[in-house]
Order: structure tokens, then C-alpha cells, then sequence
């Protein structure tokens, strides 16, 4: 009887999906030739592939990760391979918004929470996010900045469920995927105290193992880092009287600073619900650019703490960043505005979560229960979460 409903939403849910698939997909696909040609060069012999990809192809600012799940459509043809790409990245968030509910479930678990209502908002959440994620996915085809942002959904249904280890492997793998989701690491915080070293240590391990083979092959790869794109009339940065006319210097030791900074006091504030969101904040705040999909990480964000951070039934954020982040920019008649409107999204979400009086999240369970009081907290996450809509 529970499950009923459930599927209802589902369906729903997958139609949306399918209905923005087939509206983006014809013109899709708009940066998938990066990733076809660092998987081939990443993959063969050539002097200017393998351990020197990064050093000589600085502009490839994909993760070794999305590279080799690149690799995965080789034996298809060019177009096929990218349709595949598009169908699978697509797919996967609808699977992060099954993974969003068992987290909420997980989270309030024993706390009365209507798992109804809970449902309802991830719902009306999804509605939101998915033009989004298609966005990034299909249109864009950016298989590197999707991994990122699955990677980091699953780090956090394993922070709701005390797994330190998973969350460490978990984060390692989106910072593997797309070096920006270093931002998201302050999720380490929010484990228990004692955890945090051997987290913070498999964390560095992982990314280490991913990374360093490539800086050690070819010194040159530490130039990687200094790679520069314009800096686009619409950015957030020219409010801040940047006019260099591509990245500044400065700007991404900033803005992984900045993102790593807010995220801990989210953490502190006993809010880590938060922590994507203000990751994506301090993106779309000091990146040069203003591509469409950056949108996507907020909205990922915003579902978090929808889901997780609060208990309205409204998922008003969600709505909020889609409006204003797409709607302004599809809208708005001037750069200098749509500028404003990034500016104003980030000063005003991020407040919002850091101080608006909220119920005091609970820390993530400990592991080490009994068997007993596993099989019954995964009972009760059953129920809780249903279907997972």
C-alpha cells in the first residue's frame, strides 16, 4: 500500500527526465569531444598522452576517474558513445535523487519524521533539479563534473549512515573526477572526532594515487594548475571590479579557500546538509566563466539541504537557484544583471544556511551497533523512505 504512491512518483520523476532527454539531446554533447580526446590520449602512446596528458593538454581539466569512464564508450562509435554518455549521465540523476531520499530517511531516522511529506519534497525538489542535471549531462555532456557531483551524493548518504571509510572513498573519487570537489571535503568534518584523522587520511591516499603518477611523470603537470579561460562580461567576479580579461591569479587558490571555509562553518554550525551548496556557491561566485551547468551543482546543493537540512514541505531553494541561476540567465537583458543575480544567489542562500534558526541537525550515527540494531535501523530506513522517491 506504501509502495504505491511511491512508484507513482517514480514514474513521474522518469518522464520528467525523459522529457528534458529528448528536448536537449538533439543539440547535446556540447563538450563530450574533451573527454573522447582525453581518454584516447590518456590510453595510448603518444608523447603528448599517458603521464603527460595534464602537462601538455592543460586545458583537459578532467579527473583521471572520468577519463577512464570515458574509456568505458571506445568501442562505440563517435556518436553512439556520446548518446551513451549522455543516456547514462542522465540516469544517474534520477539515481541520486534515490540516494538523497535514503539519506534523509537515514538522518531523521527515529525522529517522527512523516515520511510522506519527505517524499513529497523530494519530489517537488527533483522537479527542479532534474532540468538541471540534464543540463549538465546532456547538453554539455560533462561526464567529469557529473561523476563529481554522484560521488559526492554517495559521500553523503555515507556520512547520514556514520561510514567514515566510504565517505573518504567516496570524496576521493569526485576530487579524482573533477579537482573542484575539493570544496566538498569539510564533509570530513561532520563525522565524529575520532574519525577524522583515519578519514582524512584515506581521503589524501586516494587522491594521491589518482593524481601524483601524473606530476611525477611529467613535472611539467604542475602548470596544469595555472590554465586561464576569459573572464565572461555575466561573472559574479566583475562585481567585484575584476575586469582582467582572463582567470587572475589568485582566483582559484580563492575560491577553493573560499569553499572549504564556509563548508567548515557549516560543519561547526552543526549544518552539513549545507556543505554542497556553499561549495557551489563559492564557485559560481568567483569562477570567470558562467556556463549553464555550473547550475547544476547548486541545485545538488539545494536538494541536500531541502532534503536533509530542513523539514518544509516546500522545497523552496531548489526553486529559488533554478529560477534565478537559469531563469536569469535566459531572461535577464544585460550581463551586468545577470552578473547581480549570481552575486545576490550566492550572498543570500549562503546566508541563509549559515544563520537563518533552523532544528539542530543531529550528528551522523556511530557504526558498531549490534546486528539486532542494524537489521532494525535498516527497517526503519525502509519505511521511512519507501520506494525512495
Amino acid at each position: 500500500m506504501a509502495g504505491s504512491p511511491l512508484r507513482r512518483h517514480h514514474v513521474l520523476l522518469v518522464a520528467w527526465t525523459a522529457l528534458w532527454f529528448f528536448l536537449v539531446e538533439p543539440s547535446g554533447g556540447f563538450s563530450w569531444h574533451y573527454l573522447r580526446q582525453g581518454e584516447q590520449l590518456l590510453f595510448s602512446g603518444q608523447a603528448d598522452g599517458g603521464l603527460s596528458l595534464y602537462a601538455r593538454h592543460p586545458e583537459l581539466q578532467i579527473g583521471p576517474v572520468s577519463l577512464a569512464a570515458a574509456r568505458l564508450t571506445a568501442p562505440f562509435s563517435p556518436h553512439t558513445g556520446q548518446l551513451v554518455a549522455e543516456a547514462a549521465s542522465a540516469a544517474l540523476g534520477l539515481v541520486m535523487l534515490v540516494v538523497v531520499g535514503r539519506t534523509a530517511a537515514f538522518y531523521y531516522l527515529g525522529t517522527g519524521t512523516n515520511h510522506r511529506r519527505l517524499q513529497q519534497r523530494l519530489l517537488i525538489a527533483g522537479l527542479a533539479f532534474i532540468p538541471m542535471w540534464v543540463e549538465v549531462s546532456v547538453r554539455f555532456a560533462h561526464l567529469d563534473d557529473v561523476l563529481a557531483l554522484f560521488f559526492t551524493t554517495l559521500a553523503a548518504h555515507a556520512l547520514a549512515r556514520g561510514k567514515p571509510t566510504q565517505v573518504a572513498i567516496f570524496l576521493a573519487l569526485a576530487v579524482d573526477s573533477k579537482p573542484w570537489a575539493i570544496a566538498f571535503a569539510p564533509l570530513i568534518l561532520a563525522l565524529p572526532r575520532p574519525t577524522w584523522l583515519r578519514t582524512a587520511l584515506w581521503f589524501a591516499a586516494l587522491v594521491a594515487i589518482a593524481w601524483l603518477p601524473f606530476y611525477l611523470g611529467n613535472l611539467d603537470t604542475m602548470a596544469a594548475a595555472k590554465f586561464t579561460i576569459p573572464n565572461q562580461p555575466a561573472s559574479a567576479l566583475r562585481w567585484f571590479g575584476v575586469t582582467d580579461p582572463a582567470t587572475p591569479w589568485w582566483d582559484r587558490p580563492t575560491q577553493f579557500a573560499l569553499g572549504l571555509g564556509l563548508g567548515s562553518i557549516a560543519v561547526w554550525r552543526g549544518r552539513w546538509p549545507a556543505v554542497v551548496l556553499l561549495g557551489a556557491d563559492a564557485r559560481i561566485l568567483l569562477d570567470p566563466s558562467v556556463y549553464t551547468y555550473y547550475t547544476a551543482s547548486i541545485l545538488l546543493g539545494t536538494l541536500l539541504w531541502d532534503a536533509v537540512g530542513q523539514k518544509r514541505l516546500v522545497p523552496w531553494w531548489s526553486w529559488i537557484a533554478l529560477g534565478a541561476l537559469y531563469g536569469g540567465t535566459l531572461l535577464l537583458p544585460s550581463d551586468s544583471a545577470r552578473g547581480f543575480v549570481r552575486l545576490a544567489f550566492v550572498v543570500v542562500s549562503a546566508a541563509y544556511v549559515l544563520l537563518w534558526p533552523t532544528q539542530q541537525p543531529r550528528r551522523p550515527r556511530a557504526t558498531g551497533q549490534g546486528d539486532g540494531g542494524r537489521r532494525a535501523a535498516r527497517r526503519r530506513e525502509r519505511e521511512l523512505v519507501g520506494a525512495d522517491a
